[in-house]
């Protein structure tokens, strides 16, 4: 079945396909999350708050690809890359493909690539793009589990990607 626009803004579609309404993203070629750990045994995270919660999220560094004019075609490798410097300042030398999957099926068409950055080295601060405010957390991993309840006690929100990137870490 056709899917049918409903609505267009700058960055998104409301979209219908039969009875069921859905969200896609316009103008990108995919999304990537980074699942990065320290040579001294820290996972990296990132804070930003997020508009639709009205709140602060913890998250794993992510972005999307192909969404840089001239980019379209965008590797979701190079977007990791260029994703995790971006937000954390920290450059990877290998990135591996641990999994692909659906965000939120019900109401979007989204499909995340989960990478592990692996060979960290700090080169600048991070902290986003001009449009971005995002603080930086080194979590030891003995303590992660500990400081996301104690986060999530505090009101902050956890992506359920940072579980599920724990998840792969535990292999």
């Amino acid at each position: 079945m056709t899917p049918e626009i409903i609505a267009e803004g700058k960055f998104l579609r409301f979209m219908r396909r039969g009875h069921w309404e859905y969200v896609e993203r316009r103008n990108i070629s995919g999304i990537v999350g980074i699942v990065a750990v320290t040579s001294e045994s820290k996972l990296l995270l990132v804070e930003q708050f997020r508009p639709p919660l009205q709140k602060n999220v913890i998250e794993l560094p992510a972005g999307l690809a192909g969404d840089i004019t001239g980019s379209e075609e965008e590797l979701l490798a190079e977007a990791a890359r260029r994703e995790l410097l971006e937000e954390t300042g920290y450059a990877a030398e290998r990135f591996e493909l641990l999994t692909e999957g659906a965000a939120s099926a019900g109401l979007c068409d989204e499909i995340i690539g989960l990478f592990k950055a692996s060979g960290l080295k700090k080169v600048t601060d991070g902290g986003g793009d001009h449009s971005e405010r995002i603080t930086v957390h080194e979590i030891p991993l003995s303590e992660v589990h500990p400081w996301l309840e104690q986060r999530h006690q505090s009101g902050t929100v956890i992506d359920l990607k940072v579980y599920a990137g724990l998840c792969f870490l535990s292999e």
